[in-house]
């Protein structure tokens, strides 16, 4: 197997500390690689390959100084909304084209204490707005599984880079969706920890309340080592907890009788059918691993999406009032400093960020704001309480990642509304504060079109994502989903 092949993060850590490979062959190949075959997918803003041949370099003077360091010499890509010291930041925006900033994010900085190989920054929808990456600035990444379909948002560059084996491991970051939506059209695995499980100091806020940094992986135990290195209270970040460090191996057994709860009421949600299909069959393989299913009610979840677009729209509005060409980012010369904010702010945002402003303004907006952003927050809460009610029913919770599967680049920038659809079985775990991890559960048939990817979401109770990434491994080792890459036979 050459360092350019596919392989585990973890198995590619093991063979560099032992000095089978050589951390700066396995960083060159994967550069090449991206130099190579990205051109196609666009999954990658910018790479970083002095810092990374800097710490491959390193590594290879004395591996032995490694040895206890969890991702040693494994290439990592970063979502260009993360920062990265003296490497542009541009989170998918013309107003950040130039911006460098003077740190790492808090993720960052833990990353590179545990031996990761920084490869570059991922495409993504601006600012994190969007489901597709049809919304990034310098153009959309394309899914490597079929070149004119979206690999998901906002998050998909890093999902694309995954599945296209350019990295074994890829940083995210989810307000509504936005890493689980991506593995799912893209068939890798992307996990959201808990809300405060991560430091967000360094990341570049869409909504405070509901942004967490995750990771992505070709399976479970990647990506789950990266969440155990990233996780960690950071004072610099008031909303990240002390919480008890995520105690969870590889190979762990799952509880017989595990209760799985669905809410199958949700289901008829629009759910393509070969979504549902696939769905109902991963459950099938669960309660043949010894787990139990059991029908468990979100009734408020109907009005989950609205809820959300209102609170993050509105936290969106309030963030992004920073960007105004005065302290940093691009600026538009005027004559008044009201005109050289409305052309700054005209010129620099695309059109659905624009438009997620102007919502979240006209919510806040006096008259508008008990109506509107108060009214979902009260629906945000009775969310939050039948997740209560249904973890006393249930272990960990099931549904599809996406209702649909990957659709086509530019298919809805015309169509707001069906976008936002994407989100539909997304949001509630962000609304509520849980961990959520999809992975892989199967693929179309191809009959009207490529075979496409379709992800199994597990959503945990609050701070218990061990059990659910032991539900999630054991699923994924009856499968073997995991063996179809791009391009190979099906």
């Amino acid at each position: 197997m050459t360092p350019a092949s596919p392989m585990t993060a973890l198995a590619l850590r093991d063979r560099i500390i032992s000095g089978e490979l050589s951390a700066v062959e396995v960083c060159r190949a994967a550069l090449a690689r991206i130099e190579r075959d990205d051109v196609a997918i666009h999954a990658f803003q910018s790479l970083m390959p002095e810092r990374a041949l800097a710490r491959a370099e390193d590594i290879d003077r004395d591996p032995s100084r490694f040895r206890d360091k969890p991702l040693a010499g494994v290439p990592v890509a970063i979502k260009d909304n993360i920062a990265t010291r003296g490497h542009v930041t541009t989170a998918g925006s013309r107003l950040l084209e130039r911006f460098a900033p003077p740190y790492d994010a808090d993720a960052v900085e833990r990353l590179d204490a545990a031996g990761a190989v920084l490869i570059g920054k991922t495409t993504l929808d601006e600012f994190g707005m969007g489901s597709s990456t049809d919304f990034s600035a310098f153009g959309p990444a394309r899914n490597p599984w079929a070149m004119d379909r979206t690999p998901g948002g906002s998050s998909g560059g890093s999902a694309a880079a995954v599945a296209a084996g350019f990295v074994p491991i890829a940083l995210g970051s989810d307000t509504g969706g936005s890493i689980r939506q991506p593995a799912a059209f893209c068939g890798v695995t992307g996990l959201k920890p808990t809300y405060g499980r991560v430091s967000r100091f360094g990341l570049v806020a869409f909504a405070s309340s509901l942004d967490q940094i995750g990771t992505f992986g070709r399976g479970v135990a990647d990506a789950a080592a990266a969440l155990q290195v990233i996780a960690g209270r950071d004072p610099r970040d008031a909303t990240s907890a002390d919480a008890t460090p995520i105690a969870w191996q590889p190979g762990s057994p799952m509880a017989r009788g595990t209760r799985i709860g669905v809410p199958s009421a949700d289901l008829e949600m629009g759910v393509h059918p070969e979504v549902r299909e696939a769905f109902e069959r991963a459950l099938d393989e669960l309660v043949a691993a010894g787990a139990t299913r059991v029908d468990i009610a979100l009734p408020s979840s109907r009005a989950a999406l609205a809820a959300y677009y209102l609170i993050a729209t509105a936290e969106a509005s309030s963030n992004l009032a920073r960007f105004d060409g005065v302290r940093y980012g691009a600026r538009v010369a005027a004559d008044t400093l009201d005109q050289m904010y409305a052309r700054t702010r005209t010129a620099g945002f695309g059109p659905e960020v624009r438009r997620r402003i102007m919502l979240g303004t006209y919510a806040l907006s006096a008259g508008h704001y008990d109506e509107y952003y108060m009214q979902a927050q009260k629906v945000r809460a009775r969310i939050r309480h039948e997740f209560e009610a249904a973890f006393e029913q249930a272990d960990v919770l099931a549904m599809p990642s996406s209702p649909v599967p990957a659709f086509a680049l530019g298919d809805r920038v015309a169509d707001p509304l069906g976008m936002y659809y994407a989100d539909v079985f997304t949001v509630g775990a962000n609304l509520a504060g849980l961990p959520a991890i999809g992975v892989p559960c199967g693929f179309t048939s191809g009959d009207d079109g490529p075979m496409l990817p379709i992800g199994l979401q597990l959503i945990g109770a609050a701070w218990d994502e061990a059990r659910m990434l032991t539900v999630a491994e054991t699923y994924e080792r009856r499968t073997s989903w995991l063996t179809r890459t791009p391009g190979a036979p099906a």
